[in-house]
């Protein structure tokens, strides 16, 4: 899922950086080309950074509702209220 994630984000912000620094910008072939693939590589890393932490919070809420706390044992939540507490 993150590669895929990533290399999605890539190919999108490549084309509009192509069409932005050709239409837009005015820039030459080479320099437009460059720019694109600078940018399409930062893209990659940051997809890759924010499809792993995507999948580590979807592994973590899907998973079974003891694993996350406590190491696998939940507190006892029940609390022993007598009449002096009120």
């Amino acid at each position: 899922m993150p590669a895929r994630l990533a290399a999605t984000l890539s190919f999108i912000v490549f084309a509009l950086c192509l069409v932005i620094g050709r239409l837009q910008a005015g820039n030459p072939f080479a320099t437009t080309v460059i720019r694109a693939l600078a940018a399409m590589a930062g893209t990659f890393i940051v997809g890759l950074i924010v499809g792993l932490m995507a999948e580590i919070m979807l592994k973590e809420s899907v998973g079974t509702p003891n694993s996350a706390v406590d190491g696998g044992k939940l507190k006892n939540s029940e609390a022993n209220s007598s009449s002096g507490d009120r």
